[in-house]
């Protein structure tokens, strides 16, 4: 059975707002007899201040949906609005300076600049943006990942666990208003990885950060308040309070 995502995300965070909405939201990749659906007409919302998980047996539709969330791909139907921006409705220019000033991106490959330290590849986003760092936030932000004492190092000098928290500061420094997290613990062992998803749980809770996260670890989704589910295009499942167990379980039962 289809649903939707309201109901739910008002259910874990009564009285928010809504951070990102879609609406009948549907992607065709080809045409004619080689057309693929991969998105069929999703309605789902994700609350402020919530950390959702995206989920799915491959081929579901999960990363498109991630990426059409974000701007990231065009949409063949429907709409998403991030806040009260249409993002169906933008041409180019302004689809790159709402991502630039809206959104965050923690993806799988930590893609930080060689050449920089930690401390200027977490400020790199606001360098481009020409603005200037929030001192107190910058602060807060380097505290609540834990990196104060490798502010000076380059990226071959941290672990893979410490290169991945930098990626997490830099997208929460310019304080947007989601944070889309693509595999963000694909490329960690499991104890860098936990680290990781405890300090982006911290951040939903201590900064107010709206996390949408796309995952196929149910040990990684349990971190998140709130696991949306798709299969074949299409959003048939939800979990609030996830465990590992709980999300293992749903995962079994959409691939029967």
């Amino acid at each position: 059975m289809t649903i939707t995502g309201e109901v739910g995300a008002g259910h874990a965070h009564r009285g928010t707002a809504a951070a990102v909405v879609a609406r009948g939201l549907t992607k065709v990749y080809g045409q004619g007899d080689a057309a693929v659906e991969a998105l069929r007409g999703v309605d789902v919302s994700f609350a402020s201040g919530a950390f959702t998980a995206i989920m799915g047996p491959s081929g579901s539709g999960k990363s498109t949906l991630m990426h059409c969330l974000a701007g990231l791909d065009t949409v063949t139907h429907g709409q998403v609005h991030i806040g009260e921006v249409e993002l169906t409705g933008l041409d180019d220019k302004r689809l790159t300076l709402l991502r630039r000033e809206r959104i965050g991106f923690i993806f799988q490959a930590f893609n930080l600049l060689p050449t920089l330290t930690a401390e200027q590849n977490i400020r790199l986003p606001l360098e481009i943006a020409g603005r200037q760092a929030d001192q107190v936030l910058f602060d807060r932000v380097v505290e609540t990942v834990g990196l104060r004492d490798r502010l000076g190092h380059r990226p071959a000098e941290l672990s893979g666990g410490q290169q991945q928290r930098v990626a997490v500061a830099r997208a929460l420094i310019s304080k947007p208003r989601v944070i889309f997290a693509d595999e963000p613990t694909g490329n960690l062992d499991s104890r860098s990885g936990a680290e990781v998803l405890s300090f982006l749980r911290t951040s939903v809770r201590e900064l107010n950060q709206t996390i949408v996260m796309v995952t196929h670890d149910p040990v990684a989704a349990s971190y998140a308040d709130r696991v949306i589910f798709l299969r074949d295009g299409l959003l048939v499942s939800e979990l609030f309070q996830p465990t590992p167990q709980s999300v293992l379980d749903t995962l079994m039962k959409l691939e029967a």
